[in-house]
């Protein structure tokens, strides 16, 4: 998107190295968990944030629904629009992980061009993909807000997962099964591969 204010400069806030705090040290980044719709993205987020709230990180989650309802509440679900909300989420998300906050974003996020946008948004800050691997049929028995349900009778066009495609992620630091398993076992390993990374690491 071209940049409409071109006479502005960029102030850097970002903090470098390790933040000192509670039970681990750490580093601002960004987790990008994608996924079908229903596929445990928001409960492993929310599970995310208070096992690293508990380790004295600090984190903020950028939940697609909640943003949905606010700073991208004006957009709809064609390519451009799903595009633009991938966009948005990360600028916001690179300004918590450049302050030294961990920043979990939860978007379905279905197209792969979007997400290497994301990443691209994020560099050079620390990033970690996360697919949240979670099949159909199991997303459809979930369907917790009974969207797959309309999907199928033709009520919501562009639906992911029936309507309009999910692509898989080609490379992600990391790939969970969100079908054999409960969300707080799903955000352990989401910290073990921040601190593979040395993202989290614990003090001495």
């Amino acid at each position: 998107m071209d940049q409409k204010s071109p006479n502005v400069k960029w102030h850097s806030y970002e903090l470098g190295g390790l933040q000192q705090s509670g039970q681990w040290d750490y580093s601002g980044c960004i987790v990008w968990l994608t996924g079908l719709p229903a596929s445990g993205k928001s409960s492993i987020a929310a599970s995310l944030h208070r096992q690293l709230q508990a380790g004295g990180v600090r984190t903020t989650v950028l939940d697609g629904d909640n943003l949905r309802h606010g700073l991208n509440r004006d957009l709809g679900f064609s390519s451009e629009d799903r595009r633009e909300n991938v966009r948005r989420t990360a600028e916001v998300a690179g300004l918590f992980a450049g302050s030294g906050s961990i920043a979990i974003a939860a978007l379905v996020s279905p197209l792969e061009a979007d997400r290497a946008l994301a990443r691209a948004i994020a560099a050079p800050l620390p990033y970690v993909e996360v697919y949240v691997n979670c099949p159909l049929a199991i997303c459809e028995q979930r369907d917790p807000k009974g969207l797959y349900s309309k999907a199928r009778r033709g009520e919501i066009p562009l639906f992911t997962g029936i309507s309009a495609p999910y692509e898989k992620p080609l490379a992600p630091e990391l790939e969970l099964f969100s079908g054999e398993g409960d969300a707080e076992t799903a955000a352990e390993a989401v910290i073990r591969c921040l601190q593979q990374r040395g993202i989290i690491a614990k003090q001495v």
